[in-house]
């Protein structure tokens, strides 16, 4: 890569890194997307598990699956090609993940960068266990939503937003993991100190209420206090690595100064 004077990059370079990777993300996910394409029959029928079980509706030859239905003529078209590319997202997570440091990494010290490598190796165990976690309280939220529906009304639902709805839940839920990843890099750079992580906890609690408030997508409370709870823990825990870090580079720094 190409840098000017004190390892400025001129705009015109910064286009190009940003293109370069770009096309390196889409190609993994492209690439990681066939999976999706060819196992798309075994994955919708995971995914369907909270509402029906498609596999025994399929081997029975039944008309139709609980309350899941497909519309249109192109609907399983689009349905599979929905599936190939969040498959495709998911299992290249690593990849794009990369990319995305790599593209930042120039304006990094050696240091900062060796720290930014641990956070991609951390980020992506955290954003599985994450969207695991939004798997498994999948039944457990849909059939508290569906509980609303009355007694003389059938909800029909369709698949593409059953979809949306499955796919939101486990991508914020991953998301939401992230979020002592984030906190412990920053300390890791320099950039933020324990202290500073956890002195406005009060403040922290209502900021994830309200994430968790606003973007899961179910409004029941069981989904969001299972969110809730969880980066409550998950903030704390950054916050006593944090301080640990701090106390280990405090040593050190005295330990330089005494000559040690």
């Amino acid at each position: 890569m190409s840098t000017t004077t004190g390892g400025r990059m001129p705009l015109l370079e910064h286009l190009r890194e940003l293109r370069k990777r770009v096309v390196r993300s889409a190609a993994a996910i492209s690439i990681a997307a066939i999976v999706g394409w060819v196992f798309y029959t075994p994955i919708i029928t995971n995914l369907a598990k909270p509402v029906c079980d498609l596999k025994s509706a399929q081997e029975s030859g039944a008309d139709n699956c609980g309350a899941l239905y497909i519309n249109g003529v192109l609907g399983p078209l689009n349905l599979h090609i929905k599936v190939a590319i969040l498959t495709g997202l998911l299992l290249a997570a690593p990849i794009w993940l990369y990319q995305l440091w790599a593209f930042i990494a120039p304006a990094l010290h050696k240091r900062e960068k060796r720290n930014s490598i641990l956070f991609i190796i951390a980020a992506t165990p955290f954003f599985s266990v994450g969207a695991y976690f939004g798997y498994t309280i999948l039944p457990m939220a849909i059939r508290v939503l569906f509980g609303f529906t009355p007694d003389a009304l059938n909800n029909l639902v369709k698949f593409d937003d059953y979809l949306d709805f499955v796919t939101r839940t486990i991508f914020f839920f991953g998301l939401g993991f992230e979020l002592p990843v984030f906190l412990v890099a920053l300390n890791l750079i320099g950039a933020i100190t324990g202290k500073g992580i956890l002195r406005p906890w009060r403040i922290w609690i209502f900021a994830i209420t309200v994430f968790v408030a606003g973007f899961t997508p179910s409004p029941d409370p069981l989904s969001m206090i299972a969110l809730a709870l969880p980066l409550i823990a998950l903030y704390f825990l950054a916050g006593l690595i944090s301080l640990l870090n701090d106390r280990r580079r405090e040593k050190k720094a005295l330990r330089a100064d005494s000559g040690d």
